[in-house]
């Protein structure tokens, strides 16, 4: 797979382009500095992956993640950051972007780099724990008018939670496949593409 790797400190993009060249699928194809080289590089190239710092300046990574999904919608974005600021993990959710890792997370790079190249989400442990308490609101949202039923909304609120399925089904006392098709049913009506949305979606209505 194709990568660019962006990112404001020489030292980091050298280190990841030696880091990751010594995988034999991996191919880093462009290198840049802030988010406007990003944006470049990626109209340019068309890489498979698009690794990306967040703080750079010119143009930060959220801006240029922000351009580039809107040019192409299916890019495939992997941030990778020292920040773990609750503002930054919600603004890059809000944008559909694939995955978001401490820089301290190296070890799990090359891994993480090809679930997001599979179509997967990749979010680092330290990102996901500070999900729920960023999710857990009051509901103050008029469900029905969505065409969501009690349970449904059960459901949404236990995904908020970082419940999986057989979580969620043994709290309410139902089978996995019954959650599966609950939460199929879900995105469906409120035309959402995965659980990460969805919790976000949840996040967004209720703040």
């Amino acid at each position: 797979m194709r990568i660019i790797i962006i990112d404001d400190d020489i030292f980091v993009t050298t280190s990841l382009k030696t880091i990751l060249g010594s995988d034999s699928e991996i191919e880093v194809v462009g290198i840049g500095s802030d988010g406007t080289d990003g944006l470049k590089l990626y109209k340019e190239l068309q890489p498979d992956i698009c690794l990306m710092d967040i703080r750079m300046k010119n143009m930060n990574g959220i801006e240029a993640s922000s351009e580039i999904l809107a040019h192409d919608p299916e890019a495939k974005i992997l941030l990778l950051t020292t920040f773990q600021d609750d503002e930054y993990i919600i603004n890059a959710l809000k944008l559909g972007i694939k995955g978001y890792l401490i820089k301290q997370d190296y070890d799990s790079l090359n891994s993480a780099i090809k679930s997001v190249y599979r179509g997967q989400s990749v979010f680092g442990t330290d990102i996901v724990s500070k999900l729920p308490s960023m999710l857990r609101k009051n509901v103050s949202l008029d469900w029905e008018k969505l065409g969501l039923t009690t349970k449904e909304h059960e459901i949404i609120e236990q995904i908020s939670e970082g419940l999986n399925n057989k979580e969620i089904a043994e709290t309410l006392y139902l089978s996995e496949g019954t959650v599966r098709n609950y939460i199929s049913q879900i995105l469906e009506k409120l035309d959402l593409r995965d659980r990460t949305q969805l919790a976000i979606f949840y996040y967004q209505t209720n703040k």
